[in-house]
């Protein structure tokens, strides 16, 4: 996990290499979970496979007052 931020924004990304088990009990909401929760704070979500293997989502954050 990498955490970045500087006066006007916080990002966080996480990478995997794809060698999971894949079992995370699928009882939340996913990306689109994720995706909306991070959209009420004006942010974006980027996510995808990696060229390389595994997943990558990174989760950019404005800081200051809420759109």
């Amino acid at each position: 996990m990498i955490l970045r931020y500087s006066p006007d924004e916080l990002e966080l990304e996480v990478v995997d290499d794809g060698a999971g088990t894949g079992n995370g009990g699928g009882s939340g909401h996913g990306l689109a979970g994720i995706r909306e929760r991070v959209a009420v704070y004006g942010g974006e979500l980027a996510s995808g496979k990696r060229p390389e293997g595994g997943y990558s989502l990174r989760a950019r954050l404005p800081l200051g007052p809420t759109p």
